[in-house]
């Protein structure tokens, strides 16, 4: 690669900061990476169920060494700046979510999310002091890098069967003030709930696709005040998806039609490194 860390990190926090809108999209792998790239997209970011899916586990099962792994591969693959879905920090306290950040930067990541999800069902969130403390932790570990890391904080709420829009916009304010660059809050219901988040904070914030029903345009979003559209786990269900289908057909009825829409070895390979 020929382009610096400081330099991805410098393009990718003056995305956040042109007019209008931009899609992050989010590989699995470094050929997944060489291909979004190669479509010309000008970010990417790492997807957390789409790396335990690589492993052959669910979403929230891996270690930060592994995922601080597959963020490495991703963000080796390409010029292009890559922010990582890195969870709640992989641990409770702040330290360990400033730690998170320390080490994906030194896998090669230019910004990262920490959300206030605590991964268990019983208690599902975080209260708002200590998760509020834990973006501040953040915050502080991206500010001594020696570039501009992009630290995205996740109020996880509607994910989580906490679908409390005021205490979704308290979170994010709260996350605001502890030094966040981005706000995110995936799951939001509708397009009204977008624009009433988007006009309650003063950072970028960051819109989620994915789910049916709660997915909207790009111009649909960005008229709503969104800056960031990432893309979860949606290409690689897609991907996977296609796997099924076909895998199915040979299968279940001994034919190979899937193969009349399926990409060509040469065309597959222009994205590839020689």
């Amino acid at each position: 690669m020929t382009v610096s860390q400081a330099d991805k990190a410098r393009k990718f926090r003056a995305l956040h900061e042109a007019p209008g809108a931009f899609v992050i999209a989010n590989p699995w792998d470094a050929g997944s990476a060489r291909l979004l790239a190669g479509l010309g997209f000008e970010a990417l970011a790492t997807s957390s169920g789409a790396k335990a899916g690589v492993l052959g586990r669910r979403d929230g099962k891996v270690s930060r060494d592994e995922a601080l792994a597959n963020a490495r591969l991703i963000a080796e693959a390409t010029d292009l700046p890559v922010a990582g879905d890195l969870e709640k920090g992989f641990g409770d306290d702040p330290e360990a979510a400033a730690e998170t950040i320390r080490q994906g930067a030194a896998a090669g990541l230019v910004g990262g999310s920490i959300e206030d999800a605590t991964g268990d069902k019983d208690r599902p969130l975080f209260d708002i002091g200590l998760a509020t403390e834990r973006i501040a932790a953040a915050a502080e570990a991206a500010r001594a890098l020696p570039f501009p890391f992009t630290l995205t904080a996740r109020a996880e709420g509607f994910l989580r069967g906490r679908a409390d829009l005021d205490d979704v916009i308290r979170r994010l304010q709260a996350f605001e003030k502890a030094g966040a660059d981005v706000l995110f809050a995936p799951g939001l219901p509708d397009l009204a709930a977008v624009r009433t988040v988007c006009g309650a904070i003063g950072k970028p914030f960051n819109f989620m696709v994915g789910i049916k029903g709660r997915s909207f345009s790009k111009a649909e979003l960005e008229a709503a005040g969104v800056k960031r559209i990432s893309l979860a786990t949606s290409l690689y269900r897609a991907a996977m998806t296609g796997l099924l289908n076909a895998a199915q057909e040979v299968k279940d009825k001994g034919t190979f039609t899937y193969l009349d829409s399926t990409i060509a070895t040469p065309d597959l390979n222009a994205f590839m490194k020689a």
